[in-house]
Order: structure tokens, then sequence, then C-alpha cells
């Protein structure tokens, strides 16, 4: 079936960013009026945010201790997304494996033309063939939505809000008692931009793979292989012990099922849906698909 566009998800994005920009005026507003060195924040996060751009995936890859492969290491792996970029129409990324007992994938980078597709060596072991190139066309879903550069920008200002909050202790004890007054109601103010900017990145995480999902459908038309792979990899990471998850924790937002997923009211800060909703949001899919 011929790949459809998420107008949801472009909606979401530019809602997204503009709400973030507004709470980023916003802060920055508060910082300056409370005399703090505001453009040396700014130029520090501005710094961290071109590295975040310009070199995310190789962090990620470094992060979770994923290696490129070549054509002669995989050859079955590298042909399947080979016939899955074409039918996408993208540019092949690159691709990494990586070693660990969860089965998962993920995709990094900030355009087509710099992405890397990663899956793990235990989910080419638990899916069948149909199963893991639905998995690989959800992640691919992503490169073409662009939804990873999103996720990096959105991050920006989370990213300064936290550097405050993991300072303003230590700056307020060695600033005048002017300074220090100041620098307590920054990391007041901070913790408030932090637990915002959170909250907006996470809401358009989980409909990121509702989009990715139904992108991956679109693309192999066969949404009933990825029920039954994100069936089965769920199934599995129940099963793992949780120092396995754990440690995993930290590339939560990349998976295709998160490591720990979120209950109730941490639901709020969960990066994926619950699985039950998503299996829904593709039985609709798969209606449309069929014409019913």
């Amino acid at each position: 079936m011929k790949w459809k566009r998420d107008a949801g998800l472009t909606g979401r994005i530019l809602l997204t960013w503009a709400l973030l920009l507004l709470v980023y005026l916003v802060f920055m507003g508060v910082l300056m009026a409370l005399g703090l060195p505001s453009g040396f924040i700014i130029l520090i996060a501005v710094g961290m945010g071109l590295v975040q751009y310009f070199f995310s995936d190789r962090l990620v890859l470094m992060t979770t201790g994923s290696k490129i492969v070549e054509y002669d290491e995989t050859p079955d792996l590298h042909r399947m997304i080979e016939k899955l970029c074409m039918e996408a129409e993208l540019p092949k990324p690159r691709i990494a494996v990586m070693h660990s007992p969860m089965p998962n994938a993920f995709a990094t980078g900030r355009s087509p033309n710099h992405a890397v597709v990663a899956v793990t060596d235990s989910i080419m072991q638990t899916l069948n063939r149909e199963e893991l190139e639905a998995v690989l066309a959800h992640e691919l879903s992503h490169v073409k939505n662009r939804d990873i550069l999103t996720m990096t920008v959105a991050s920006f200002v989370a990213m300064i809000a936290s550097m405050i909050m993991n300072n303003f202790l230590f700056a307020s004890i060695f600033s005048n008692r002017e300074q220090g007054g100041a620098w307590i109601i920054a990391g007041i103010v901070a913790a408030v931009v932090w637990v915002i900017a959170t909250l907006l990145m996470m809401a358009l995480s989980r409909y990121r793979e509702f989009a990715a999902d139904r992108g991956a459908a679109y693309i192999t038309s066969n949404p009933d292989a990825l029920i039954s792979a994100l069936q089965k990899i769920s199934g599995k990471m129940d099963r793992l012990p949780p120092e396995a998850k754990v440690a995993a924790e930290g590339a939560n937002a990349f998976y295709i099922i998160p490591a720990l997923s979120g209950k109730t009211l941490a639901g709020l800060f969960s990066t994926h849906p619950a699985l039950e909703k998503r299996i829904e949001n593709l039985e609709k899919v798969k209606a449309e698909i069929r014409g019913y």
C-alpha cells in the first residue's frame, strides 16, 4: 500500500515545537530577570545541542554498544533493508547490530541521509523473516517521518533546564546572598520547565510510535506481522531479569518496545504507548488496507 504521511504527527510536531519555544522564551526571560549569566548558559546548551545534532548517531551507537556491520557480515539483513528502502523510497541507512539479550531495534540519525538502523542479535533469533521485516519497516518509518530529528530538537529546552537543576545548589552556595537566592529561584523554575518539556516530549514520543507502526504496515502491507512481532518482543522482555532491563533504560526512547514501561501516573513519562493500544491501532490499519 502507498505510504501516507501522518498529518496528526506533523501537527503534533509543530505544536510541540511552538510550545517548547514558548517555554524556552519564558525560561530565558526569567533567567535574565534574575540577573543570572543566561548568555553563558545558552552558549553551553547550544554547544551541547550541536554535538547532539551532528553526532547523535555515533553517541547512540557508542552508548548501546552497537557495531556497524557490512554487507558481507549480515547479507540477509542488508538485503531485507534494501528491499524495504525501495518500498519506502528512502536511501539505504547504515546498519548496526547490538549484542543484547533483549529482542529490540532502533533507528537514529538526524536525517534520512545520515540514518542508522540497529537490531539486537536476540531479535534476529526471536522473530521470523516477515516479523523482522515489519520491525525494520517500523524503524525506517521513524527515519521517513524525520521524528528522530524532532526529538533531538525538542530535548534542547529540557537539556538547559536539566543543566540548571543539576548545578543550582552548587552555584547558590558559592555566590553572594543576592545571587544565591536568584539561583535557588532559577532551580525551582528549571524543575518546572523540565517537567513541562519532558511531558511534551513523551507525549510526542508515544504518538510517533503509533505513526511508525502505521508506516510499517503501509510499507509491508502486512500489519499482522508487526502485531505478531510486538507480541513476541513484549513476551520475551517480560521474562528478562530486572537488571537487564534497567541497564537498557537510558535508551528506552529509541527501542521499538521499551525496556521498562510506565504504569498509571508514571505512564505520562512513558516513551511508548501500551502494547494493547498499538495492536488496536494496527487492527484499524489492517481494516483500511483490506478495504473494510
